[in-house]
């Protein structure tokens, strides 16, 4: 029996999670929701100031590491030290037409969004499959399968990232270790405001969501704290989308 009667749902007490890109936006509510779920949360990020002050808030530990290089990789791995959840979170690549993407733009785009996770994985993977637990979750967009025209890098990028889990999920799974992606739909961060500075602009947007409005980042961080959670061990190999209904 999975439950006994009068046990506490939805807790991640004694376990330890990873966020990448954990200083702003989704990741950062991300790692607050674990945190309240009773994880103990590590937040790595490139930007100093922003990771420190972000880490204070939540009084959590923290690593500067631009997760784009092994080394990078290697100093967020190094002060987690054991990850029973890992959130993969990377910045996504600059808009283009995918005509005028420069060879060193797919270069950054596969560092960045795609090689960044497989590098994640693999340092937290072999831990995860000893103590046979683990919650692998990547944060990609509704641009999987639903590509737009000026994200080009970020469409295919985040579509290997999220074939690559699938994929892995298959192999994993009989070990206890789950690996979910989690889709946002337009979801009020940084980078949307950024793509849609125009106020009409992001009006004439919002209108065409079913849900009438943009996401936050605390509804896309409840999906990823359900999938850390125990109530979640059979979901996996999955793409959980949060969109507002965009993508119906």
């Amino acid at each position: 029996m999975l439950y006994a009667s009068g046990m506490t749902l939805f807790r991640l007490d004694g376990k330890r999670a990873l966020v990448t890109g954990g200083s702003r936006g989704i990741g950062l509510a991300a790692a607050t929701q674990l945190r309240d779920l009773g994880a103990d949360v590590i937040l790595a990020a490139r930007d100093e100031p922003t990771l420190r002050a972000a880490a204070a808030g939540l009084g959590a530990a923290w690593a500067v590491a631009d997760v784009s290089t092994p080394d990078g990789v290697q100093a967020a791995l190094d002060a987690a030290g054991t990850v029973d959840i890992l959130v993969s979170n990377a910045g996504g690549p600059p808009p283009s037409l995918p005509s005028r993407v420069s060879g060193d733009a797919w270069q950054r785009g596969f560092d960045t969004t795609f090689l960044s996770t497989v590098r994640l994985v693999d340092g937290v993977l072999p831990g995860m499959r000893e103590r046979r637990w683990g919650r692998i979750i990547a944060i990609t967009s509704l641009t999987v399968g639903r590509p737009s025209l000026n994200l080009p890098v970020s469409n295919a990028m985040r579509a290997a990232v999220t074939n690559h889990l699938r994929t892995l999920s298959l192999e994993v799974a009989q070990d206890g270790v789950t690996c979910n992606t989690v889709a946002p739909g337009y979801t009020s961060t940084d980078r949307l405001k950024a793509l849609y500075a125009d106020p009409a602009d992001a009006e004439k947007l919002s209108v065409r969501i079913p849900a009438r409005r943009f996401g936050h980042p605390e509804e896309v961080a409840a999906a990823i704290s359900f999938l850390a959670t125990n109530e979640a061990a059979y979901i996996t190999g999955q793409e959980i989308l949060v969109d507002g209904g965009w993508s119906i």
